[in-house]
C-alpha cells in the first residue's frame, strides 16, 4: 500500500482544479502504467472521495492517510485498512456538511442546503433516455445483470459506470441526466415551428426536442467549432436531419445579428453557461475549487446571452431559460434581469431538484414576448 499512499499525497498536492477531475486522472494514469486497474480504481475512489468531503472533517491530528480512510467511509467507498482509523467511531468523525460551503450564497426556491451538501457524497446515478426499442433494452441490461429501474416511460436509472455502450445498440438510447430529461417537458413543440437553441453544447436539449417532435424546424449555435462538428456527429447517429448551425457567440450582439440577420423564432431555448452547481455531485472537484466571485461573470453572462437572444423571437414566442446551477443568484434573479432589460413576461419557473433520484438539479424559467 505504500505507493499508492504516494500517490495519492501527489494526485493531492499536484492538483489545482484546472481540468475536471477525471481529465487530470487519465493523464496521471498514462504517466504511471506501472499502476494496475485496481490501483487505478482505488486511487479514483480515494481521489474522488477526498474532493467530495474533505473540508468537512474536524479532526486537525489526522494524517492524511487516516483523513482520506474517513472520507472514503463518509462516501460510502470501501476504506483502505489503516491500523485505528477504520475502527473510529462514526460519531468521532466530526464531519460538518458545512464547510463544504462556507458562503451566504442563497439557493433557489425548493432547494434545502443541507439535503443539498448531503448529496455531494455520492455519486449520482447514469441515466439513459430511451429513443426506441425498450423491451429490447431492458432484455440486454436483464441479461448483462445490470440493474435498472424506472424514473419515467422513457427514463432509466443504472448504477453509475455501467458499461451500457458495449452491450446497447446506439441509435435506440442517449445518456442524459434525469433532470435533463425532465426540461423537455416544457418544450410541446409542434411541426413546422421555429426553433433556436442558442448555447447547444453537444446537443442534449436539441435532440430531446427532435425525438419529440421530428418535424420543428431548428437552427443551433455555440460559439466553439468542436462542439458543433460533435452536435451535427450526434444528429446523423441518431437519423436527425442536420440543424441550421452557426459558430457564434451569443454573448457577442454584433456576431449574433450577422449570423441570424432578421431571422425570428417561435420558441428559443437558452441552456444558459453557469455554475454548475446543480451538477456538482457528479464533478465534486468544482465544489471544492468553488470561487463565489466567479458568480458575477456567469450572471452577466446569462443575462446578456437571453437578452441578445430574445430579439429573436416573434410576437408571442417563449424564451425558456435553463440552467444547470440550484443559486438563486443565476436563476430567479437573473430571470427578473432579463424580464426588466426585454419587457418579456415570466409564464413560469421551476427548480427541478434531482436530488431524490439521485440526479442532477436544473432550473428552468419560460417568460413569453408580447403577441
Amino acid at each position: 500500500m505504500r505507493y499508492i499512499w504516494q500517490h495519492i499525497k501527489t494526485i493531492i498536492e499536484t492538483y489545482k482544479g484546472d481540468v475536471p477531475l477525471a481529465q487530470f486522472l487519465k493523464l496521471y494514469f498514462k504517466r504511471y502504467p506501472i499502476l494496475g486497474s485496481r490501483d487505478r480504481k482505488m486511487l479514483g475512489a480515494m481521489a474522488y472521495s477526498w474532493y467530495r468531503c474533505s473540508k468537512g472533517i474536524e479532526i486537525p491530528s489526522l494524517k492524511i492517510e487516516e483523513k482520506v480512510n474517513l472520507c472514503l467511509r463518509l462516501c460510502n467507498n470501501a476504506p483502505v485498512p489503516i491500523p485505528g482509523a477504520e475502527d473510529l467511531p462514526a460519531n468521532e468523525i466530526h464531519f460538518d456538511a458545512d464547510k463544504l460551503f462556507p458562503y451566504g450564497i442563497t439557493l433557489s426556491d425548493g432547494m434545502d442546503k443541507e439535503a443539498w451538501l448531503q448529496s455531494m457524497l455520492a455519486q449520482p446515478e447514469l441515466f439513459i433516455r430511451v429513443r426506441k426499442d425498450k423491451g429490447k433494452i431492458i432484455s440486454l441490461l436483464n441479461e448483462k445483470k445490470i440493474p435498472v429501474h424506472f424514473i419515467s416511460d422513457m427514463c432509466l436509472a443504472l448504477p453509475n459506470g455501467a458499461k451500457i455502450d458495449e452491450i446497447l445498440p446506439p441509435d435506440s438510447y442517449v445518456v442524459q441526466d434525469a433532470s435533463s430529461q425532465q426540461t423537455g417537458s416544457f418544450f410541446t413543440p409542434k411541426k413546422n415551428e421555429q426553433w433556436y437553441d442558442c448555447c447547444a453544447g453537444a446537443g442534449g436539449k436539441s435532440l430531446l426536442l427532435k425525438d419529440f417532435e421530428p418535424g420543428v424546424r431548428l437552427t443551433v449555435s455555440d460559439k466553439r467549432d468542436s462542439i458543433i462538428h460533435n452536435l451535427q456527429k450526434r444528429f446523423r447517429q441518431y437519423g436527425h436531419i442536420l440543424p441550421v448551425a452557426h459558430i457564434t457567440d451569443a454573448a457577442n450582439p454584433g456576431q449574433l445579428d450577422k449570423a441570424l440577420g432578421s431571422k425570428l423564432f417561435d420558441h428559443i431555448i437558452c441552456d444558459a453557461p453557469c455554475s454548475g452547481s446543480g451538477t456538482w455531485a457528479r464533478t465534486p472537484e468544482q465544489l471544492f475549487f468553488f470561487d463565489p466571485s466567479i458568480l458575477e461573470k456567469y450572471t452577466a453572462l446569462q443575462k446578456d446571452i437571453a437578452v441578445n437572444v430574445s430579439y429573436h423571437l416573434k410576437n408571442g414566442g417563449r424564451l425558456i431559460y435553463i440552467t444547470c446551477s440550484v443559486f438563486k443568484t443565476e436563476n430567479e434573479d437573473v430571470v427578473q434581469g432579463i424580464i426588466q432589460k426585454t419587457g418579456l413576461r415570466l409564464i413560469e419557473s421551476h427548480l427541478i431538484n434531482g436530488i431524490p433520484i439521485k440526479a442532477d438539479s436544473m432550473f428552468v424559467g419560460i417568460m413569453k414576448s408580447k403577441a
